[in-house]
């Protein structure tokens, strides 16, 4: 794969992102992508990750801004970094509860790229700067 042709691959998984386009996100995917969860562990499979898009669909309204990708010379790596605008819609386990706190997040990801598709896509952010973003005492509660 082109770096070019990575480039317009991880752009394409984006745009599908931010329209809210599960199917288009997936078809960006190898069947045995490995998914590496901020902070959590990996899951790996098209059915693993469709689950999570549903999990984060249910609990998070987000669009991508800023975007920046990254690829090497032989496309076989990429790397994006993005800003999050986010609302936090029904409370996840584990973490504060949900009242549609807005957050705006800074991020990043890394992917590895084979037979034109993602392999691996692993996704990073500060988890303490958004709790302290949804958390109800900055909140005024």
């Amino acid at each position: 794969m082109s770096a070019e042709a990575a480039r317009a691959l991880i752009e394409r998984y984006y745009a599908a992102f931010n329209a809210g386009d599960t199917d288009a996100m997936l078809a960006c995917l190898s069947e045995d992508v490995a998914h590496d969860i901020n902070q959590g562990g990996r899951q790996s499979g098209k059915a693993a990750f469709r689950d999570f898009l549903a999990h984060m669909d249910r609990c998070y309204r987000e669009r991508l801004t800023d975007i920046v990708v990254m690829t090497s010379p032989d496309g076989a790596r990429a790397a994006a970094e993005f800003v999050v605008h986010g609302a936090y819609v029904t409370t996840d386990e584990g973490l504060p509860p949900a009242t549609g706190q807005a957050y705006v997040l800074s991020a990043g990801a890394f992917f590895e790229l084979r037979d034109g598709l993602i392999a691996r896509v692993s996704v990073y952010y500060n988890l303490t700067d958004w709790i302290a973003q949804v958390s109800p005492t900055r909140l005024g509660g």
